[in-house]
């Protein structure tokens, strides 16, 4: 059983998207935690923070490390966030005397923060495949039935003679504007996350900023001064999300009240209805238009996550945890129905 229909074992066929939610797994989420302390542990070894011979302690008891989630769950419960808990446990397994090593400079929430970028960096590569997809879907059908004329609505009454391209351009426009918007944002968005306890890196003196570098470096993310009280790029992002599942939901709305008559379109493979058998329910357009509405409520929530109080807040942080994983999910689910949905259109115009 779960509360979220994103992984529910009966909604998540029509509203789940696997391969994004796998990236807010526990085990993937470990695994970026993982990566972020090795990735630690190399810089400052070879920086000369830390022993040469802690680093190379810490990075080979990670390379068989599993940690034990029971107590993870039990340190969560404690202290709010995993790392604590997660921290204790590696350094048990390092060991004297290189276990005051690990996690050496760096806080709960560079990990935290680090993770959640790195995770989110394979969910974006994967949005935009199927961003891609769409557009791709939209171009073909211009070409297929672009020349065909439809009646324009506005204002939900009949208007003017169209051709059906106009109204194909006006799906296709928006997404290939968001394609540009999110290679604008990633620069901003795939950033490492690391300022110690408040900030400031203080237990690294001068080679501060260069570990930094060569932490960013070693997980393929941008350097940034650290950014922990700043969530501006995470709200764009949201912002962003809603955007992608807006302009589909337009599409999906459109699809809806065409399929109303049948006579400007054909589309094969639509909902059955348990009394009516005679139905073809617009299902994925409908579904469309559900998600857009989920991600517009959501986005109110990640701009509410911006008020982080001083140098760390754990009610706004906590916010993020509960929002951005499903604007994700929602995100990815609405692309996969788009292109389902623009695959199933038989015919367009007259």
């Amino acid at each position: 059983m779960t509360v979220s229909p994103f992984d529910h074992p009966l909604l998540s066929g029509l509203l789940g998207d696997e391969e994004a939610a796998r990236h807010f797994s526990v085990e993937a989420d470990i695994d970026a935690v993982l990566d972020f302390e090795r990735a630690l542990a190399e810089a400052e070894a070879e920086l000369g923070v830390i022993p040469r011979d802690a680093g190379t302690a810490i990075v080979a008891a990670l390379a068989a490390f599993r940690p034990d989630t029971a107590r993870l769950r039990a340190g969560v419960a404690k202290d709010g966030v995993v790392v604590p808990e997660l921290v204790r446990q590696i350094r048990a397994i390092v060991g004297a005397p290189h276990d005051a090593y690990v996690h050496f400079g760096a806080t709960s929430q560079d990990v935290i923060d680090t993770s959640l970028v790195l995770r989110l960096r394979r969910a974006v590569e994967h949005i935009g495949l199927l961003l891609s997809e769409n557009i791709v879907r939209l171009v073909s059908l211009e070409q297929e039935f672009g020349g065909r004329a439809l009646t324009a609505m506005t204002r939900m009454q009949p208007a003017i003679s169209i051709a059906a391209a106009d109204r194909i351009a006006s799906w296709r426009m928006p997404l290939e504007r968001n394609q540009q918007r999110l290679k604008e944002q990633a620069g901003r968005l795939v950033v490492v996350q690391f300022g110690g306890a408040a900030g400031t890196l203080d237990k690294l003196g001068d080679k501060a900023a260069a570990v930094r570098a060569a932490l960013a470096a070693k997980l393929g993310l941008a350097d940034a001064p650290q950014w922990h009280s700043q969530r501006d790029a995470l709200a764009e992002f949201a912002g962003w999300l809603s955007l992608v599942t807006g302009s589909l939901a337009k599409f999906g709305q459109d699809v809806a009240l065409m399929s109303l008559t049948g006579s400007d379109i054909k589309l094969s493979g639509g909902g059955g209805s348990s009394a009516m058998p005679h139905k073809q329910n617009p299902v994925k357009a409908e579904t469309l238009v559900a998600l857009a509405r989920f991600n517009a409520v959501q986005l109110s929530g990640m701009h509410q996550a911006l008020v982080h109080e001083q140098e760390r807040s754990g009610a706004a942080w906590t916010l993020e945890w509960l929002v951005l994983p499903q604007m994700v999910v929602a995100t990815a689910a609405a692309l996969r129905l788009a292109a389902e949905l623009a695959a199933q259109i038989e015919s367009l115009g007259h």
